[in-house]
């Protein structure tokens, strides 16, 4: 047993969650806080100064960068510390970008002080630790991939439900109108809709994007 504590940075743009995580994790033994970020620009900055063990990243900051971006910029450098969601977002839309962008593990800030203690301790060790709403929605993407919308038909979907028109999704996210089009076609064939409405209504009751 090494007496040597896991080092955390708490990145999150509220000042009284950043305090209650601190507040909570801080009474465990083996575990130090030892740094907070407002921003996720500012999480990477800490997170790459070599002192740190495990990040507890938000996912949403408002402007500027999101903790999904954050967590891959992060983790794409050599010997990063692991990253460890702690939000209240559990949609497809939010978890699929954070675990694909190098998130070892995904919590819901709801959970008993415990699970995120025990889960620091699982991603210091490089384990992953799921909400059991994420890990059973991840199950079931693999159990029916064709009903699972690609991270870009998420995106299109999502500023569909903005109430964006095709030519707009296609200036934010940089594709031609047409490519649009074809994301949309083909998430109405796997949701088994014909509107743009029904597309929303049904991925909202299914939880892939977050309303």
């Amino acid at each position: 047993m090494t007496d040597v504590p896991i080092r955390l940075l708490l990145a999150d743009d509220h000042p009284v969650v950043r305090a209650g995580l601190r507040a909570v994790l801080e009474t465990e033994p083996g575990i130090e806080v030892v740094a907070e970020a407002a921003t996720a620009e500012e999480a990477v900055t800490r997170a790459n100064q070599g002192d740190i063990d495990v990040v507890l990243m938000d996912l949403q900051f408002g402007k500027g960068m999101n903790g999904a971006q954050a967590t891959a910029a992060i983790t794409a450098r050599p010997g990063a510390p692991r990253v460890l969601i702690v939000t209240t977002y559990d949609t497809d839309a939010d978890t699929l970008p954070a675990i694909e962008a190098g998130a070892t593990g995904y919590l819901l800030k709801d959970a008993p002080p415990e699970d995120l203690a025990t889960a620091v301790r699982t991603a210091a060790t490089g384990g992953t630790i799921l909400a059991p709403t994420v890990a059973d929605r991840l199950m079931n993407r693999l159990r029916d991939p064709r009903a699972a919308l690609t991270r870009r038909e998420t995106e299109v979907l999502t500023l569909v439900a903005d109430g964006l028109s095709n030519h707009a999704i296609g200036t934010r996210l940089h594709l031609t109108e047409g490519t649009v089009k074809s994301h949309l076609a083909r998430i109405y064939t796997k949701l088994g809709v014909d509107s743009r409405t029904a597309a929303v209504a049904a991925s909202t009751q299914l939880g892939l994007i977050r309303r």
